[in-house]
């Protein structure tokens, strides 16, 4: 069995949510699914490379003054410890998480997909949550069906 690396960063709690809720809907499908999740604050260059498929997630924050930015514990990962990490065309799944209130939205997964293929990832599926995660349940148990029927491997 294929094991999922979840790498997260979540100050509201927020990000924390989906990815508890992405779990819980992908071990209910693939009950023998091996899962690792770590948050971002204590991962290093090395632990990017765990695992068989990494999923990044953050929600979208105002890092550095600029709105539209990854979450400061994602920025400090991607940007700093990992920032010569080569994922050596390892597959890869990103989730952004924003507010409609600002006008860039979910722009963390333009960030995350731009790191996964600067650093020679391949990025399979993407997923973003807008406003409040909670009553969007639904939404995530069916991407985390469409992430299981892109990385079958997760499944078997």
């Amino acid at each position: 069995m294929a094991v999922l690396h979840i790498v997260y960063s979540t100050s509201t709690g927020h990000t924390e949510y989906v990815v508890d809720a992405l779990i819980a809907a992908l071990r209910a499908a693939a009950p023998a699914l091996t899962v690792e999740q770590q948050r971002a604050e204590t991962v290093q260059a090395a632990d990017i490379l765990r695992g068989d498929v990494l999923l990044l997630a953050s929600g979208t924050w105002n890092t550095g003054g600029s709105e539209g930015q990854l979450h400061p514990h994602m920025y400090a990962l991607l940007k700093d410890r990992a920032k010569d990490c080569d994922l050596q065309q390892k597959p890869c799944a990103v989730i952004a998480l924003g507010d409609d209130r600002y006008f860039y939205t979910a722009r963390a997964m333009e960030h995350l997909m731009q790191f996964v293929t600067q650093h020679n990832g391949q990025v399979a599926e993407s997923f973003v949550i807008v406003n409040e995660p909670y009553g969007q349940e639904e939404k995530v148990n069916k991407w985390a069906a469409k992430l299981l029927t892109k990385f079958p491997a997760l499944a078997a």
